[in-house]
């Protein structure tokens, strides 16, 4: 029985991309990030009814996804599976907890301080911003993201955790997209 056209490109698709991830792995994760990203924040912008979207923070997601998203979590990954190549049990929750209480409140600092510095922000604005924001968004993270996480590192390929990654980094970029827009709005309606 022949695949279907949608199933042999689809099929094609992957096989592409398991190659590239393969041939050049820093670059592929950088590019899937990016657009990971990108469509993410789009995706939040129109459920949230924008008339136009703010092409300001797609930009920004974008740029966060091709130049931090993609390569700090491969070297993360690989440095973790370099230093602990042991799946056991232990060893999956020592990964599992230098993932989250190490490396995901870096990450979820840079990504606020970046992603407000790419929207234009002085760094005196963000500085503010992730100061109103950080705890509460870190928290969340903790709760909601940690089954997931566990999951990533305990069933999926290091080659893909990258990927993974970013597929809950796109529902995790609108979070942060509806968490940054509602403390700019707090901060415009403010009175000085």
């Amino acid at each position: 029985m022949a695949l279907s056209k949608p199933a042999e490109f689809l099929q094609s698709l992957v096989l592409t991309y398991l190659e590239r991830l393969n041939s050049r792995p820093i670059r592929t994760k950088s590019i899937t990030s990016c657009i990971i990203a990108s469509l993410g924040n789009i995706t939040l912008q129109n459920i949230a009814g924008a008339k136009m979207i703010d092409q300001d923070s797609v930009v920004a997601f974008g740029l966060f996804g091709l130049l931090f998203g993609g390569p700090v979590p491969h070297f993360f990954y690989e440095s973790l599976e370099s230093t602990f190549p042991e799946n056991s049990s232990k060893m999956v929750f020592l990964k599992f907890g230098i993932e989250r209480l190490l490396f995901t409140p870096f990450y979820q600092f840079l990504s606020l301080y970046v992603l407000s510095r790419f929207e234009g922000k002085s760094h005196e604005d963000t500085m503010k911003q992730i100061y109103a924001i950080y705890w509460p968004i870190l928290k969340a993270n903790w709760q909601i993201v940690s089954l997931v996480q566990f999951f990533n590192v305990k069933f999926v390929p290091p080659m893909l955790r990258v990927l993974f990654h970013n597929m809950v980094g796109f529902f995790w970029a609108m979070f942060i997209t509806y968490k940054k827009r509602n403390d700019d709005f707090r901060r415009a309606n403010t009175v000085k």
